[in-house]
């Protein structure tokens, strides 16, 4: 029999009883076999558990070293419940266990081999009440304890812990349940460390009050209002979709749980309404602490959403909760249990709840847009999330394997239009990742993107797939069109808005423009390392150097391992006077290709340290380091011919730094754009063979600020 929609998922209040036995994963298997087994034990056999069970007012929830009890009784049943055990535990001394009691939302569940399972806060607040305790603690939620004062039988075994923070950094309100043999009367660890550094802090606190009470009101105001800033400046139609949990039996699954949460991205992407973090980011915060206000600061979000899939032959589950990282709050929560033929229903069906529940507005073709089907070929669907999947690992390898997945893909459906822009994408890459020759990925690329864009014109991929084919080619007016109409069918899509902003705007001398698409991506991508970088870049060739060092050593610190925009910061140096600073720079470089044996990266570093010397008078150190250069170049594979012309033009040998360019020229090397705003290149402008070799990249009709 299918599964019921889920709208007609109901929540209902439980009264939830977490145990847990603590130390549970440092006991030997036979160990935690018998422990566990002993518990179940004790738990069926407790009054209150076959009273519920007997009524069907019973859900339970195994977790491994413990579990969940949900009665749908009274809300003293699971107290009730758990003075029982502590009752027989006093029998097995060996058995040390925890318990944490809430009421709250909850909802009965079936996965996908129809076991039950149960979902909603009301479970996840119990385990986190049950985590700030150790051994033989009964913690309420503070919730809880306010509803039970009612009865004055319970008032003496309740005592207020205060706060404990717990999951995502958000402190809740505990209460220890205990009397003179039931419980543990002792501060949980957690809250020990807490109340301690409270009270070292209290008296200094004072003291500093009394000296310091004008300054303090001072500064408190002016926090206050920067605080208050900040979190207005944070758009409450905003969301970030973490990386969703691969809760399939097969770890390979990974690619398809990764591809879902893909997919509802892209469709809430597509709502102009909303601002939704781009993937990039999102998954370098895939191994980040668990800290959900934390994650959504650091994005620039209001709302999270966290999901996980689990995939079982044709059939899927897919559990997703919206939540307002500020509180903790659930605004929404599903689970979906589907065939693999209605994925596409799910993702629909996710992205227009959330759309509904942020009060998002969508015009008719967003509406569209979000229902799109993009394959009726199930098969074909799947060989495309394994070459998504392969694509985001960027290697050579990666992408070789990923073009092979959507060519099967497009074998299994040809008008698989997503599938060819990926294609596009691959081979669009293989020149950055793999080395191969920009004449042979070019036309393949060029080939996949418009097959895409002859079946959907509307997708916002192939659209930048065929911009980068253009920009290779230094086609810029057209490839501006294409990253435009991108940009039009995703307000969302931050790679878009960085090409538009980085690669065709800025080269074009429109410097504010370009920098604002460029600060838009970083918005949608906020740890992208490579955008960060080129911020900086572009403030650089704005000649705005004090912001070109100031967001060089924002990103350093983003990703210390990244040496572009170290690069980038020496050369900002160079170009604002400090070339005493720049060399300094340079030579880090040159120490870190040395002692890593990346022979381009010594390269570069001993192009830019004449180019600075040069700059700086002392000649001859130049030509040193230039000669050095020489000796490695054959060895010095991707070095661009564009970077070989800054130390001559330094140098004063216009000559030889005009045939680099033009070798740069040739090749169709991306930096090569930059011809008419570099200010290395400055002596350059005015020579009849320099604007000659300028107007065939740049043609003088192309947009221009100057």
């Amino acid at each position: 029999m299918p599964a019921a929609p889920s709208s007609e998922v109901k929540f209902e209040i439980g009264h939830v009883l977490f145990i847990d036995i603590v130390g549970y994963s440092k006991l030997l298997i036979t160990e935690q076999s018998a422990q566990l087994g002993t518990l179940k034990t004790i738990v069926r056999g407790t009054e209150q558990f076959r009273l519920a069970q007997a009524e069907g007012k019973l859900l339970r929830l195994p977790t491994g070293d413990g579990g969940a009890l949900v009665f749908r009784t009274t809300l003293e049943a699971p107290v009730l419940c758990a003075l029982e055990i502590v009752k027989e535990l006093k029998k097995h001394p060996e058995l040390q266990v925890r318990m944490g009691i809430h009421s709250g939302p909850v909802n009965e569940i079936t996965d996908l081999d129809e076991q039950a399972n149960i979902a909603g806060a009301g479970i996840n607040i119990a385990q986190r009440v049950m985590d700030c305790g150790d051994a033989g603690h009964i913690l309420l939620s503070r919730h809880v304890a306010e509803d039970l004062e009612q009865y004055p039988r319970w008032r003496p075994y309740l005592h207020d812990l205060g706060e404990c923070e717990v999951k995502h950094g958000v402190r809740i309100g505990v209460v220890n349940f205990y009397a003179d043999e039931i419980g543990n009367p002792k501060i949980p660890k957690q809250l020990q460390v807490i109340q301690k550094h409270r009270a070292r802090m209290r008296w200094t606190a004072i003291f500093s009050a009394l000296l310091l009470f004008i300054g303090v009101a001072a500064v408190f105001i002016i926090l206050s209002k920067k605080s208050a800033k900040s979190i207005s400046s944070v758009p409450e139609k905003s969301i970030a979709v973490l990386p969703f949990e691969n809760r399939s039996p097969d770890p390979n699954n990974a690619y398809f749980a990764d591809g879902i949460q893909d997919e509802i991205l892209t469709r809430l992407s597509k709502i102009a309404d909303l601002k939704v973090i781009s993937r990039t980011s999102t998954q370098r915060l895939k191994s980040s602490p668990d800290d959900l206000p934390q994650i959504a600061q650091r994005l620039g979000v209001a709302n999270v959403l966290e999901g996980s899939v689990q995939k079982s032959g044709d059939s899927v589950r897919v559990n997703v909760q919206l939540i307002k990282a500020a509180t903790d709050a659930h605004l929404w929560a599903e689970s979906f249990d589907r065939q693999l033929t209605d994925i596409f229903r799910i993702e629909r069906e996710v992205a227009k709840a959330i759309a509904d529940t942020l009060q998002a507005k969508l015009s008719g073709a967003e509406q569209s847009a979000i229902a799109v089907r993009p394959t009726e070929n199930i098969e074909a669907h799947d060989l495309y999330l394994k070459g998504r999947y392969f694509v985001a690992k960027r290697t050579g390898d990666d992408l070789k394997r990923a073009i092979d997945y959507f060519n099967q893909a497009i074998a299994k459906d040809p008008n698989y239009a997503l599938a060819y822009a990926g294609l596009a994408d691959s081979y669009a890459l293989l020149h950055d990742y793999a080395s191969e020759p920009v004449a042979e990925v070019l036309p393949k690329a060029r080939a996949a993107a418009e097959k895409a864009l002859s079946i959907d014109s509307s997708l916002a991929e192939a659209h930048v797939a065929l911009g980068l084919v253009l920009h290779e080619e230094l086609n810029l007016k057209e490839a501006k069109l294409e990253y435009e109409r991108a940009i039009a069918l995703n307000p969302n899509y931050a790679t878009a808005h960085y090409l538009l902003g980085f690669s065709i705007l800025v080269p074009f001398g429109q410097f504010d423009q370009g920098i604002a698409e460029v600060k838009r991506a970083i918005q949608l991508d906020p740890v992208s390392v490579i955008t960060n970088t080129n911020l900086g870049l572009c403030y650089l060739l704005a000649r705005r150097y004090p912001e070109a060092i100031d967001q060089s050593g924002k990103t350093i610190e983003l990703d210390p391992t990244f040496l572009s925009p170290r690069g980038i910061l020496a050369g900002a140096l160079l170009l604002s006077g400090d070339s005493t600073g720049a060399i300094r720079e340079y030579e880090k470089l040159y120490e870190k290709g040395k002692a890593s044996g990346d022979i381009g990266e010594q390269y570069i570093a001993l192009l830019s340290l004449a180019h600075a010397y040069a700059l700086h008078g002392e000649r001859e150190k130049a030509m040193q380091f230039l000669g050095q250069a020489r000796d490695l170049e054959r060895q010095a594979g991707g070095v661009y011919a564009y970077q070989n012309a800054w130390p001559y033009v330094a140098l004063g040998d216009k000559n030889a730094a005009i045939d680099w360019l033009e070798r740069s020229y040739q090749a169709k090397e991306a930096p090569i754009v930059a011809i008419k705003i570099d200010p290395n290149l400055d002596s350059l402008r005015g020579d009849p063979r320099f604007e000659k070799l300028a107007n065939q990249i740049i043609p003088p009709d192309s947009p221009d600020h100057r």
